[in-house]
């Protein structure tokens, strides 16, 4: 097993008191809970000490590392955050980071906010200092304690659009095209399908929560610049029942368009619902969380899911250098690929994740000369993030002081014939209205 050492426990923040180990292939180690809060309790001194600060003695850097694999987004979750294990994992094969191992603990946080909170907390007093957060009301609840604790953390296609403002939000980096840049960037699209627009009817289908409300502020001033009609569709959580939806959407409202954004299981729900209804998904385009192999093969596959477009932050597919990197980790390991690579849409995205929070770590130590980074540092590490792009699989990604998003490129695949086929090459929308945005956000 690669680093299992430093491969990272799973504690589930809900319930600390039974022990199991996780079945899967990948490395990601045994998943224990913990025995309760008052072991955390009477460590709690000791590990205040170290809060802030990498582990000088034993040279190792902590990544406090929060994950969904029990609650509503868990189709996501089981597959993003062993991709960001397997990562970390290669790294420390080949010596780690400047002669640091990186330790990457993770607690499942359910999808849910006092859990994540919980989980905060406990990584923070472990002496993380950095952290990768999970889920938008997550990541809201949190971002005013990670201002005042400095610790950087990153929301990639999720979180807090207006974070793409580093001065306004110096320790949260989006790193990927938020909410508001993939909304400009549905729009842009179904502009580059319809032609003009004046007169076009839109719907947005949306799982009603933060996340899923965050883009209308964009589409709707977009529609007031492109003239089209904007007609919007809640879908309650879970989001595993939308039938009434689906056919107010595609039998009453009529639309030219449908952009949804959903999550967990519920986009492979819309996209039976359309299919059933007789909609043709040609006309359908998901934003990045409804856009993964699994939410294809859960709606009954690649056939029923025919025309169907989608949005990446991260290439989709296998043929990318760092994938093949980590599959000759795992044959050196006498172990097979795990089957997380499978969905390479949403493992594609674990990995970009975790190498953006390895550059930050790489800079952060250069501007030490070596010495243990604190969260101060590591944030400066990823303000001076250039042009990374990891063989293909991201965009040149830059990050500044001041800009935190990275540019919002995003790429357009379409189902075809059994797999995704990419539609555009990276591409950026309406950045002028989603920079004013940004900047007048309250």
């Amino acid at each position: 097993m690669p680093q299992a050492a430093l491969a990272t426990p799973l504690l589930r923040a809900a319930d600390r008191k039974s022990s199991f180990t996780n079945g899967n292939k990948n490395g990601d180690a045994t998943m224990r809970r913990s025995d309760g809060m008052l072991g955390l309790v009477a460590g709690a001194a000791a590990a205040l000490s170290l809060a802030g600060t990498a582990v000088a003695q034993d040279k190792t850097l902590i990544i406090g590392v929060q994950c969904d694999r029990t609650g509503a987004t868990q189709i996501v979750g089981t597959v993003l955050c062993p991709a960001m294990h397997d990562y970390f994992n290669l790294i420390n094969s080949k010596g780690g980071i400047e002669g640091y191992k990186i330790k990457h603990d993770e607690i499942d946080n359910g999808y849910k906010v006092p859990d994540a909170v919980e989980a905060y907390q406990r990584q923070k007093q472990e002496g993380a200092i950095v952290m990768t957060l999970y889920g938008t009301p997550q990541t809201v609840a949190l971002n005013q304690r990670l201002e005042e604790d400095h610790i950087p953390t990153t929301s990639p296609g999720f979180g807090i659009s207006a974070a793409a403002n580093g001065t306004r939000y110096p320790y949260l980096f989006p790193i990927a095209a938020t909410y508001w840049s993939q909304g400009a960037a549905a729009v842009k699209y179904v502009k580059d399908k319809l032609g003009d627009l004046h007169g076009k009817k839109i719907a947005y289908v949306y799982y009603d929560n933060p996340a899923g409300k965050e883009p209308i502020p964009i589409i709707e001033a977009l529609q007031k610049k492109e003239g089209f009609e904007l007609r919007t569709f809640a879908v309650p959580p879970p989001g595993v029942e939308m039938g009434a939806q689906a056919l107010d959407v595609t039998q009453r409202y009529k639309p030219d368009f449908i952009i949804n954004h959903l999550f967990g299981r519920s986009p492979s729900v819309a996209i039976k619902e359309y299919k059933r209804l007789g909609y043709p998904l040609s006309k359908v385009i998901g934003l990045v969380w409804a856009s993964a192999e699994a939410d294809i093969l859960a709606a009954g596959g690649w056939q029923v899911a025919e025309g169907y477009h989608t949005l990446q932050f991260a290439g989709a597919g296998d043929d990318y250098p760092i994938r093949q990197e980590i599959k000759a980790m795992y044959k050196k390991d006498g172990k097979e690929p795990p089957k997380e690579m499978d969905d390479t849409v949403i493992y594609n995205r674990g990995l970009l994740q975790a190498a953006v929070h390895v550059e930050a770590l790489k800079n952060a130590l250069k501007q030490t000369g070596g010495k243990p980074p604190k969260g101060e540092d590591v944030k400066k590490g990823f303000e001076g993030i250039k042009e990374l792009n990891l063989g293909g699989l991201v965009p040149p990604l830059t990050i500044t002081p001041t800009e935190h998003e990275g540019g919002g490129w995003v790429q357009i695949f379409q189902v075809k014939g059994g797999k995704f086929v990419k539609e555009t090459e990276w591409v950026q929308a309406y950045r002028e209205v989603v920079e004013d945005a940004v900047k007048h956000a309250e």
